[in-house]
């Protein structure tokens, strides 16, 4: 058992939830009052959910650490610009509308990761460059 903000997790588990429009999806749900917010379990979550997509599991990791959320609960935001939230480091300056439009919330972890995915499908890894040197060279070895 581990102490979070918003009480005791005594069991994540893993679960598929099945396909969405944006591919298939694995979800982490809580057993009695915890949460899943350890960068082990957001690690988890992100390999599982991008194991179609390897580059963009190296991508959070350098973005974000695997972290989606502090240890306070809030929301992970970027330090260079405010406006990069969540695991995958979603811009809301520029995605947010969009992210709407499909009916997807970026502060949410599943929803980042779909929208990541919705991204990654239109542009490739152009949203992402400016970690490139973090995440490349991880390419070579995948």
């Amino acid at each position: 058992m581990s102490e979070t903000a918003y009480g005791t997790v005594d069991t994540v588990t893993e679960v598929a939830v099945g396909d969405t429009v944006y591919g298939p999806h694995r979800e982490l749900r809580k057993e009695q009052t915890g949460v899943a917010s350890s960068s082990k379990a957001v690690e988890s979550a992100v390999r599982n959910y991008f194991s179609d997509i390897p580059v963009m599991a190296e991508i959070a990791r350098c973005e974000s650490q695997f972290r989606h959320t502090l240890s306070d609960g809030t929301v992970l935001r970027g330090t260079v610009d405010s406006r990069d939230v969540g695991v995958m480091q979603i811009n809301t300056g520029y995605h947010a509308d969009e992210a709407k439009k499909l009916g997807l919330n970026l502060l949410n972890l599943k929803d980042n990761m779909a929208f990541a995915r919705y991204l990654y499908k239109e542009q490739g890894t152009a949203p992402w460059q400016a970690s490139q040197k973090c995440w490349n060279p991880t390419l070579a070895r995948i």
